[in-house]
């Protein structure tokens, strides 16, 4: 017998991506944990985030995850338009590339535990 999943809040998923050298990877995701989650950390309604990694033959696929329980949380740290993609200057300089905008999209389902 399947057993669904608990009820959750309604959050909404905010969905970047970028590439890097795998020195600038590393630093990228030292910045994101240093400089990027103390910030949203502070802002009402955040939920929570996830980086994934994916090592290519010469660049390293970053992707960013994060979470917000409205699209008004989502506003206050992106501002308008809401789906342009903020990345500091500090993070310009350790990318080769990145998306200019981000998707967003409502979690229906989410189990399990994080990394």
């Amino acid at each position: 017998m399947t057993h669904p999943p608990k009820a959750q809040r309604t959050q909404i998923a905010r969905f970047w991506s970028a590439h890097a050298t795998p020195d600038n990877a590393s630093a990228y995701i030292d910045h994101f944990v240093q400089a990027v989650l103390p910030l949203v950390r502070r802002i009402r309604g955040y939920a929570g985030a996830t980086v994934l990694r994916n090592d290519g033959a010469e660049l390293v696929e970053i992707t960013v995850i994060t979470r917000w329980e409205s699209m008004g949380a989502i506003r206050e740290f992106a501002g308008e338009p809401i789906d342009q993609a903020v990345v500091t200057e500090h993070a310009r300089q350790l990318l080769a590339s990145f998306d200019e905008r981000v998707r967003h999209m409502q979690v229906v389902v989410e189990e399990g535990h994080t990394a």
